[in-house]
């Protein structure tokens, strides 16, 4: 590993000395992906220094244990052990920093939940995850669009999909998911009884033009009226736009603008997420036997997730962690669970590392 992280060390000091170069600020493009390269790699090396004086002022204080004055001899014990207590927990961060990135981490998300098992109160529960995203997206600063929704009756959603941009949206929300299973009693329940209703999510990384290779002859593009509300202009314009991908027979519609071409932009940008989504399943699927797909059939048994509000209590299945501030979370407060499942993967991760070493 320390090998490993002496040449990343001599590759970060070159990308200085070349951005250090008075040319590379004529050539942008080369500018950007070395600065790039450059902050990739400054997490790792300033890590690995640390590593490295923690080492050299244990063996300089080893030498001062033979000193005649017991002060020195004592300061010296003092650095050995703080040492030694620093030096495991930054070999962790190393381990950890020199996994495999996600390629994918750092992009913008594309979210679709829809209102699964439960009827309307599966549509009001779908409601209720999209404003705790929204929340949780405020609190870091990240924009929210929505693109395409299908409102219910009752003020929730059958189906809603919104695009989250911001610094590396996807890596933290990427375990997000599967299906969220929520138990509570409706407000149209008039014995008090508890209902289970279920509701899916979603998680793409928004695709790039360099990402999915997407050929205007295996599309599909179908125009009519919008429909639902809108006033007299849905039932004169035909603006709404569906466009089914023919090769892998993936379907995207919407009809939320007014503009035909607005409304062709954004589903072309959520087919093309889709198709970039389904890609890296199979690549996952294809290194990872037991990695799943990320969306079930929206039941009440497949979950990865219980909210449970008669006793104010959330359990992520996956990692069986369970908090009771069940509110706080519905208002945004999701960041124990997001840095549990993390943590968690990280240490897959390394499990598997090992493993394949061993």
């Amino acid at each position: 590993m320390f090998a490993k992280l002496e040449g990343l060390e001599k590759r970060y000091m070159q990308l200085e000395q070349d951005l250090a170069q008075p040319e590379i600020f004529n050539d942008q493009e080369q500018y950007r992906k070395l600065t790039k390269a450059h902050a990739d790699l400054r997490d790792v090396v300033e890590a690995f220094r640390r590593h490295r004086a923690f080492a050299q002022d244990m063996e300089d204080n080893r030498l001062l244990l033979q000193d005649a004055d017991p002060d020195i001899r004592h300061m010296a014990q003092e650095e050995i052990r703080n040492a030694q207590e620093e030096l495991p927990r930054i070999e962790h961060e190393l381990k950890l920093l020199l996994l495999p990135k996600d390629p994918l981490d750092e992009k913008n998300t594309i979210l679709e939940i829809r209102a699964g098992t439960g009827g309307e109160e599966a549509a009001l529960f779908a409601g209720d995850l999209l404003r705790m995203y929204c929340r949780y997206a405020e609190t870091r600063n990240w924009k929210v669009e929505i693109m395409s929704e299908s409102p219910s009756d009752s003020g929730g959603y059958k189906e809603v999909i919104c695009l989250i941009c911001g610094d590396r949206v996807y890596s933290h929300l990427k375990f997000e998911a599967g299906t969220h299973r929520v138990q509570r009693v409706p407000a149209t329940e008039a014995q008090g009884r508890i209902h289970t209703s279920a509701a899916t999510v979603a998680v793409m990384a928004e695709a790039e033009e360099v990402d999915v290779d997407i050929r205007p002859e295996d599309l599909r593009i179908d125009i009519y009226r919008a429909s639902g509300a809108g006033g007299q202009h849905v039932n004169k314009t035909e603006s709404a736009i569906r466009i089914t991908h023919i090769p892998t027979n993936t379907v995207v519609t919407c009809q939320d603008e007014r503009s035909q071409h607005k409304n062709k932009a954004r589903a072309m940008k959520v087919l093309a997420s889709r198709i970039l989504a389904a890609e890296q399943e199979k690549q996952n699927s294809r290194l990872s036997a037991d990695r799943k797909a990320q969306v079930g059939s929206g039941g009440r048994s497949e979950r990865i997730r219980t909210y449970n509000c008669p006793q104010g209590r959330c359990t992520d299945h996956r990692i069986n962690l369970t908090l009771y501030s069940l509110d706080r979370i519905m208002e945004g407060e999701v960041s124990a669970l997001l840095d549990a499942l993390s943590a968690h993967a990280q240490a897959e991760a390394l499990k598997s590392q090992a493993d394949s070493l061993s």
